[in-house]
């Protein structure tokens, strides 16, 4: 057990994380970009309208991700804090700040999106009174 904790503590040390992350960014971005494109390309070209919703839908292909990595990154947060905090790991620390710019970013699309859809199907962009 103490033979995977020292591993771990050597991984996440700054210039072993650096080395890992400058090999896999290039190969993962490349990655991302056609996953992405793939599925913009299929979400919002090749999918027929929904039978209520019609193309408004769609909004939700948008919308779901950005709710879904909000909440991943507040979690990733919160993960990283405990981390910092119990194992004095300083990446865990660095981690934690650097996250909270894009779990807004991700709230604030969710948030504006999930009112664009609401116009279209409720007549009104926030409804306050069903909570």
């Amino acid at each position: 057990m103490t033979t995977m904790w020292k591993t771990l503590h050597q991984l996440a040390a700054p210039p072993r994380l650096y080395q890992i992350c400058g090999r896999l960014v290039p190969w993962l971005a490349a990655a991302g970009i056609i996953a992405l494109a793939t599925g913009w390309v299929r979400g919002f070209g090749f999918a027929p309208a929904d039978y209520q919703q019609g193309e408004s839908y769609r909004i939700m292909y948008l919308h779901v991700p950005a709710a879904i990595w909000s909440m991943g990154i507040y979690a990733a947060m919160a993960v990283a804090a405990f981390t910092g905090l119990v194992w004095q790991m300083k990446m865990a620390s660095l981690a934690r700040r650097g996250d909270g710019a894009g779990g807004a970013v991700y709230t604030f699309i969710a948030l504006v999106t999930g009112a664009a859809w609401g116009k279209p199907m409720w007549g009104t962009w926030w409804v306050w009174t069903r909570v």
